[in-house]
């Protein structure tokens, strides 16, 4: 008897890991992997991956109801949407059966979300943003820097191939970037990128439910998050709706034709988004805009397809969640299909009322900017509305790396340009709710542009930290670096100097800063320091004034607060009368600028240098 009974025993652990086993090998992936429990839309959509899974019935525990199954033509993917409803933070069971007969099962957590979750404040113009390539800004663990998973190796001696930098690195630089006044971090993409080459900049994503190894894990992106928050500081995560990488698990077995959109030959975009808003544009041109692929390596998603709209739109809740972000920057923006666009971001921004999104919208006409924007008027005409908060004002920051290098003011060049570019914010529905950049790390360093000539810095910076809208800065303009981007984008996203062991100049300490550097660091230092306390360039008013002689003047002013700006850029000194100015001025007396400490009398005249701006508190 003793026998047969440990014999009994032995079967009965042998049917165990049996079971357990084919349950792994049957499902492969579950997307989310997880999920949180009260959120405002109920309905979630479960992804099921695995072999032949669509044969099997599925049911789950806890009385939790499902709503819908769906299956496609391909029989190793099934949806479940299921109701939250009302459900607490609990595990459940999912049974998959087969001829009445449980083949095997698959748990499911809702998880406990933060407290206030819904409500979370994002970044907004009292912010200044610090864009951040992390490849390349600073090697916090020199061991995550190959995976054996993924294609790529670190080879730091490649100029486009992966130089180790990672989550950990920014983590361990976080002080640094407060120091210069950021409050908000975007940095670009750090989800799993298995691309043979180039995969540091990570727009062409292969699992977009985990951190690329070479960055870290999933849970140190959650960390960072805190680590920022510890500070009072923003986390803002680079979503890319409108592609995946080529190598991304999907592409190996397709959920549905129609996940990707597809020609019959390979058609990339013709990158030509004016014909989304064109009233004469051919049907043909409008499809191949927004299902064109971006590159050969980016399969295009097709949001029109209700799986994928949910997938994408429950990816970026579950790491809103996850991560505890503070706002997202959408990638590609208008490339993908305008309507779905709109549900997308109308479904985050209904879960999250204050959660901030900027659009890439890579245009270069305020209208076609402005379009964008939630609750344009422009898109009205057609019943159009975006629903996304914020776009990315590439108007002005084409004009920033032109105007400061006219020395000489015409009626079209100098800085005319800034007065023209703002003459038009009539169109946007929220001038404070815009981006504002020189550069970033697709276009021309700006310190390239001006020919390293620090005082065009000080200008194009000063024009930032006061101009309405959100201000971004690109890693490493902030120490003098630049880069061609003719020679390629590896030469304008280059490695902060001091991320890695062995670094000859360390950038990020005080001491180990070349002169150059200094004066770059302490200027922007300063200014931006300043600007985190100055609730007049934050949600002011402005008023301007029609350049002369390449001089140009503006006021952001609230009830409290008056700040005057003043720029001069011609390559002599220049004397301005302030009689021009007194709707402004009013009867204040003098002002004081916020960088030297000087006080300029305003009753009759300033004077100043060449290639300079002064920004005064009026006293």
């Amino acid at each position: 008897m003793r026998i047969q009974t440990n014999l009994s025993f032995y079967k009965l652990i042998l049917l165990v890991l049996l079971f357990s086993a084919s349950a792994k090998a049957q499902i492969q992936k579950v997307e989310p992997p997880f999920w949180y429990a009260g959120m405002q839309n109920p309905e979630l959509q479960i992804m099921f991956y695995g072999k032949n899974i669509a044969q099997y019935e599925a049911s789950v525990s806890n009385n939790v109801v499902i709503k819908n199954v769906e299956k496609t033509e391909n029989p190793n993917y099934l949806f479940v949407t299921i109701d939250t409803q009302n459900l607490k933070a609990s595990e459940f069971v999912f049974s998959f059966k087969t001829k009445n007969k449980v083949a095997f099962t698959q748990k499911y957590s809702l998880k406990e979300r933060r407290a206030n979750s819904a409500n979370r404040k994002s970044y907004d113009a009292s912010d200044m943003i610090y864009l951040i390539m992390p490849d390349r800004f600073a090697n916090g663990n020199p061991k995550n820097d190959s995976d054996a998973n993924l294609t790529e190796k670190g080879n730091r001696a490649e100029p486009g191939g992966r130089h180790g930098g990672d989550i950990e690195g920014i983590i361990k630089n976080l002080d640094y970037i407060s120091s210069l006044g950021a409050t908000t971090i975007w940095s670009t993409p750090l989800c799993e990128d298995n691309d043979k080459q180039h995969s540091y900049h990570t727009y062409g994503q292969s699992d977009v439910y985990k951190i690329d190894p070479r960055y870290g894990t999933n849970d140190d992106y959650a960390r960072l998050s805190a680590e920022m928050h510890k500070k009072d500081m923003k986390l803002v995560m680079d979503y890319v709706t409108n592609h995946w990488g080529i190598t991304h698990w999907m592409m190996k077995d397709i959920p549905t034709k129609t996940w990707f959109n597809q020609f019959e030959n390979f058609t990339q975009t013709h990158h030509r988004r004016e014909v989304l808003t064109d009233i004469h544009a051919s049907k043909i041109d409008k499809e191949i805009c927004t299902d064109g692929w971006f590159v050969p390596s980016m399969p295009d998603l097709n949001l029109r397809n209700p799986l994928v709209a949910k997938y994408l739109t429950q990816n970026a809740i579950w790491w809103i969640e996850f991560a505890n972000l503070d706002g997202f920057r959408v990638d590609t923006y208008n490339y993908s299909d305008p309507a779905a666009m709109a549900n997308w971001a109308k479904a985050i921004t209904n879960e999250y009322p204050n959660f901030n999104i900027v659009g890439e919208i890579w245009m270069h006409n305020q209208a076609n900017l402005a379009y964008w924007q939630k609750d344009s008027k422009i898109g009205a005409i057609e019943n159009y509305n975006s629903n996304l908060p914020s776009v990315m004002d590439f108007t002005l920051q084409s004009q920033i790396t032109s105007a400061f290098n006219e020395s000489e003011g015409t009626w079209d060049n100098g800085l005319i340009k800034f007065y023209n570019n703002f003459a038009m914010d009539y169109l946007y529905p929220n001038t404070n709710n815009i981006l504002v950049f020189a550069e970033n790390h697709d276009t021309d360093r700006m310190n390239d542009k001006f020919k390293y000539d620090f005082p065009k810095y000080k200008l194009a910076m000063t024009l930032l930290a006061t101009i309405r809208g959100i201000p971004q800065l690109y890693y490493g303009s902030e120490i003098g670096m630049g880069g061609d981007k003719s020679k390629g984008d590896a030469d304008i996203r280059q490695d902060f100097p001091g991320g890695w062991n062995g670094d000859k100049n360390n950038a990020f300490t005080a001491a180990g800063r070349t002169a150059e550097q200094v004066k770059y660091f302490d200027f922007t230092s300063k200014l931006f320091n300043w600007r985190k306390t100055n609730e007049a360039v934050h949600s002011g008013k402005m008023t301007h004034y029609i350049p002369e002689n390449n001089t140009y003047v503006y006021f952001r002013y609230t009830d409290t607060k008056t700040v005057m700006v003043v720029f001069n850029n011609n390559a002599k000194e220049q004397t301005i009368k302030t009689n021009r100015f007194k709707e402004n001025i009013q009867n204040f007396k003098s002002g004081k600028d916020i960088i030297s400490g000087k006080t300029f009398d305003l009753t009759t005249e300033i004077t100043l240098e060449p290639k300079s701006a002064v920004v005064l508190e009026l006293e």
